[in-house]
């Protein structure tokens, strides 16, 4: 049976798409080194679609680990999640990002040609627009310069992707740009992990709800947005898990040297404050939440105009921000039994 190649398998995106593809049929094998997640996604990803994903313990930036597992499966298509991805710690360690983040790819793109496979779908972001002059943002906008190593890491990623296919190499790939992956699977079983204090807005908030953390620390409230808090497109990784397997879809019956590029959002933009007042409905108090300084790297709002992967992919988000906070509260309070 031929095999989806899931890097970075066993982190947040990862792991719900993997669920996703397993629901569809799809044979699965993750590569992951564990360095920003949990051995335990495994038995979780289990628990949910009752089958045991192929596992390969190793780093993508491992060129001969990386030609063996391509030597052991019949891989089809690679959905490459690894990646270092915190904003801010990119800032303060922008050698470690740029060094992880890009040759990871390079080594994926060179093996897959060794070994003729011809689908990859890239994992994005929306970090590449910078701070965009007009919303939303759609495919065609103008790229900032970005705000962060971590935003320039996906910048020059997709440069690589598209000049290799523009050499001539026989692949195809989708570049998918993400806008802000929140939520957990509607199971409650599985969802956002991260190791210490958290970098994401919503793992941060879910933790304060439950008193892991004393209170939320909300980055600036002088934006010039409804309430002064940053505005982002908040999506389900659910949606955004399904994305990659419409885009797989879509490169399937495409000739190769050829990429495309979608945005991944709901089209809606909410605050800070916005997220904060839907988890308030599911709690029996109040989030606690001090405003303090802007973050070094943040923008002040972007979201997306998602018509083109809605048009062409054939692919809708369905979920909403109460269901995005109501599945992380569930997930985190399912997490603190599990532990």
């Amino acid at each position: 049976m031929k095999t989806i190649l899931v890097t970075g398998g066993t982190g947040y995106i990862g792991s719900h798409t993997t669920i996703e593809l397993q629901k569809l049929g799809f044979n699965v094998v993750i590569i992951d080194n564990l360095s920003n997640s949990d051995i335990k996604s495994l038995e979780r990803i289990k628990s949910i679609t009752g089958i045991e994903a192929k596992f390969e313990y190793g780093d993508v930036c491992d060129k001969s680990f990386l030609d063996n597992i391509f030597q052991k499966y019949e891989i089809s298509s690679i959905i490459h999640f690894a990646a270092y991805k915190a904003v801010g710690e990119s800032v303060s360690k922008p050698i470690s990002y740029y060094s992880n983040n890009l040759i990871s790819l390079m080594n994926i793109l060179e093996t897959m040609t060794k070994h003729s496979v011809k689908n990859l779908i890239f994992s994005s972001s929306c970090t590449v627009y910078g701070q965009p002059d007009i919303l939303p943002v759609t495919e065609e906008t103008e790229l900032k310069p970005a705000n962060s190593p971590y935003g320039n890491t996906k910048k020059i990623s997709e440069d690589i992707i598209i000049d290799f296919i523009n050499s001539g190499a026989d692949i195809r790939a989708v570049i998918l740009r993400y806008f802000n992956p929140v939520g957990a699977d509607m199971s409650g079983k599985i969802g956002e992990l991260p190791q210490g204090i958290p970098n994401n807005l919503m793992p941060y908030i879910t933790q304060t709800a439950l008193g892991i953390r004393e209170k939320l620390m909300v980055f600036g409230n002088d934006y010039n947005t409804n309430d002064g808090t940053a505005i982002r497109d908040y999506i389900h990784v659910s949606d955004l898990a399904n994305a990659h397997i419409s885009a797989m879809n879509y490169l399937n019956d495409k000739p190769t040297k050829f990429y495309d590029i979608f945005n991944v959002g709901t089209g809606e933009g909410y605050s800070v404050m916005q997220v904060i007042n839907s988890i308030n409905k599911f709690l029996t108090s109040p989030l606690p939440y001090q405003i303090t300084e802007r973050r070094q790297g943040d923008i002040e709002k972007i979201w997306a105009d998602p018509s083109k992967a809605n048009e062409i992919l054939k692919w809708q988000p369905i979920y909403s921000i109460d269901d995005m906070t109501s599945s992380a509260l569930n997930w985190e309070k399912f997490l603190r039994q599990d532990k």
